[in-house]
């Protein structure tokens, strides 16, 4: 089993880090094999709308930093997308790939039954909020889910944490810990 974790968030040790890296590890130590990429020490760019990946290529035809995670995703049999709340959305870093990964459409997605050309995937997506409100900013999930399952991410777990901001690093409540480490005993044992 392959595990491959994305860290959205500028800050390495950060809250929605945290709880990544323990999935991660948990995962590990049930024998999956994992990796993790800090996607803000990576240079890349976004989906620059050339449709190349619709046009004769079956990945993006961009050569950067990202073109590693994109294959890495593609090979993996668990994603792991993780990111605080920046006004009011991901980071900036984890939507760039999010829209990169309009290259695994196949040129007609929008018209046939199986539209991605990834295999069926396992997705955890793990967001933080410094705001304790957890109606404010709970379309964030709903919405990504939608498009990741148009992807082919069939089973997606959420791990939210409202209330904890970048003051609060080390300061992720146990049991939401507990609960990224058990979402890793369900999807990869």
């Amino acid at each position: 089993m392959k595990v491959v974790s994305l860290l959205g968030s500028p800050r390495t040790k950060g809250n929605s880090a945290t709880i990544a890296n323990r999935f991660t590890e948990t995962a590990a130590q049930l024998g999956a094999g994992t990796v993790t990429y800090e996607l803000n020490r990576l240079a890349f760019s976004g989906c620059q709308a050339c449709y190349a990946c619709k046009k004769g290529l079956e990945q993006c035809v961009l050569q950067d930093d990202l073109a590693e995670v994109l294959a890495a995703v593609r090979e993996a049999d668990v994603v792991v997308l993780a990111s605080g709340v920046y006004f009011g959305n991901i980071t900036a870093q984890l939507k760039a790939f999010v829209d990169r990964c309009f290259s695994y459409f196949k040129p007609d997605f929008h018209t046939i039954p199986e539209p991605s050309r990834l295999t069926p995937k396992k997705l955890v997506f793990v967001i933080t909020q410094g705001n304790p409100d957890e109606a404010l900013f709970a379309d964030i999930f709903p919405r990504y889910d939608l498009f990741l399952k148009w992807l082919g991410f069939s089973d997606t777990r959420l791990i939210r944490v409202c209330g904890i901001g970048p003051a609060s690093v080390d300061a992720v409540p146990e049991e939401v810990l507990r609960q990224a480490e058990e979402t890793a005993r369900s999807l990869v044992a």
